[in-house]
């Protein structure tokens, strides 16, 4: 990861790309000057701009729809998003879901081109909708044909919440294989939450994950 100067976060809704997004962002911020840059205006929940204290109190700055926590139905993007991605410094791009997210991302695709980028794709074969490897290949394509970008490399986060375990997670891992295999993107890496990862006997590529989005009911 961080080969580039831009990373973007791409994926179904429920993905758990807005999680991911905040530890990578929690990791570039110990080498380089970071920003998250959350461009989700579609869904109303898992937004990082949400947890934006969290983030600033580490030193990352964030940068999030105009009207985000509000009773607004109409966010809009700041300037500043064009700013950050002229800047230095690592960012990283929290993409909203599927291809309504990704028309979004597509407005900026020329900058983040510019400046130098990966684009994971985060799967979760237990959300629905991407619970075959074809159908996540699928929203895949309308999210590259939507924001004009092509995706990198591929990022296993299969969870079940709160009820994830070592085997749901092991049991994930040949989905992901296959859609690494389909599109021909290499799997980066399988994500566990931090308390499961010792209980993974299965997995040499693992990535801790610490929680910090949680939906408004619990």
């Amino acid at each position: 990861m961080f080969g580039k100067a831009t990373t973007v976060v791409c994926g179904h809704y429920g993905a758990g790309k807005t999680n991911l997004s905040m530890n990578l962002a929690f990791d570039s911020s110990g080498s380089a000057e970071t920003t998250l840059i959350d461009l989700d205006i579609v869904n109303p929940y898992f937004r990082s701009s949400d947890n934006r204290w969290i983030l600033e109190d580490r030193g990352i700055r964030v940068i999030g729809p105009n009207f985000a926590n509000t009773n607004t139905d109409t966010p809009s993007l700041p300037p500043a998003v064009d700013v950050a991605l002229a800047g230095s410094g690592r960012v990283i791009v929290d993409a909203g879901g599927d291809d309504a997210g990704a028309v979004v991302l597509g407005r900026y695709s020329g900058a983040i081109r510019k400046r130098g980028y990966e684009m994971i794709y985060v799967v979760n074969m237990y959300r629905s909708m991407t619970q075959t490897p074809e159908d996540a290949v699928g929203i895949l394509r309308s999210i590259e044909a939507a924001s004009g970008l092509e995706a990198t490399g591929i990022v296993n986060n299969s969870h079940l919440k709160e009820r994830t375990d070592a085997r749901t997670v092991e049991a994930s891992v040949g989905f992901a294989e296959e859609v690494s295999e389909m599109t021909s993107l290499p799997l980066l890496f399988t994500t566990a939450p931090r308390l499961v990862t010792d209980s993974l006997n299965k997995i040499t590529n693992v990535y801790p994950l610490d929680i910090y989005v949680r939906t408004p009911w619990e």
